[in-house]
């Protein structure tokens, strides 16, 4: 990485909040340690099986979170 990254991360990071750096710190750290997933949830072998067969699956057939969302309230009258 170059002095110039540095430069604009630091210049951001400048005047931020004690809370915001922390935040900052704990989230490079989670980019540099993304070996150790922690998981709050446990899957059946049914559900994670589901899981490993969408990593290759064909991304185009896919329905966006909003379209999905606009579809359920009208279906609901929500």
């Amino acid at each position: 990485m170059d002095s110039i990254t540095f430069d604009l991360l630091a210049n951001k990071l400048k005047n931020a909040p004690q809370s915001v750096l922390e935040r900052v710190i704990a989230y490079v750290d989670t980019l540099i340690d993304s070996k150790e997933v922690s998981k709050t949830y446990t899957l059946t072998k049914q559900q994670q099986q589901i899981l490993d067969n969408q990593i290759n699956s064909d991304k185009s057939t896919y329905t966006k979170a909003e379209t999905l969302y606009s579809d359920l309230k009208k279906k609901y009258e929500l």
